[in-house]
């Protein structure tokens, strides 16, 4: 892949996980306990990790739509937290991929976890209150649930792209 097709890809793929950040921020998701989300934008996530050369190139996607969602509409503490969450799911994703004893709706899946335990500590450390931690004893398992969901959607996605020679 040459690096212009390789920075297209990250573009293409950081503006997709945008607008999926975007259209969930505007779906109400009512059965979901407060600061979950249904976690859209992991779909392009996780199809980036199978897709890009480089799981740096990923990392790239990643943090680029973290900067242009907190700019868009965040700001630096939304940045923070989602900073935390996403860097801290994305290391235990790389990390699992990496063994390939996984599948993807797995690895999503501890993706999710993975997202509420940065945000949870990022939160706590920011409020001096490690009691905030119990809360994942309530987002851990919708974590799982909804990563294990964009996990399959993302399979799903990458099953119907055109294989590349």
């Amino acid at each position: 892949m040459t690096d212009a097709r390789r920075l297209t890809r990250i573009a293409e793929l950081t503006a997709l996980s945008l607008a999926l950040f975007v259209l969930e921020a505007q779906l109400p998701v009512p059965f979901l306990a407060p600061g979950a989300k249904l976690g859209l934008a992991n779909i392009v996530t996780c199809a980036a990790l199978v897709l890009l050369p480089r799981a740096r190139d990923a990392a790239c996607m990643l943090l680029a739509r973290i900067a242009l969602a907190s700019l868009f509409g965040g700001g630096p503490i939304v940045c923070l937290y989602s900073l935390a969450g996403g860097l801290l799911s994305f290391a235990a994703m790389c990390a699992l991929l990496r063994t390939e004893r996984f599948s993807l709706p797995a690895v999503s899946a501890a993706g999710g976890f993975f997202h509420h335990v940065g945000q949870l500590l990022c939160g706590a450390a920011l409020a001096t209150s490690p009691g905030l931690l119990t809360y994942l004893s309530v987002l851990g398992p919708l974590g799982l649930a909804t990563g294990l969901l964009t996990g399959f959607a993302a399979s799903a996605v990458l099953r119907r792209l055109p294989r590349q020679g």
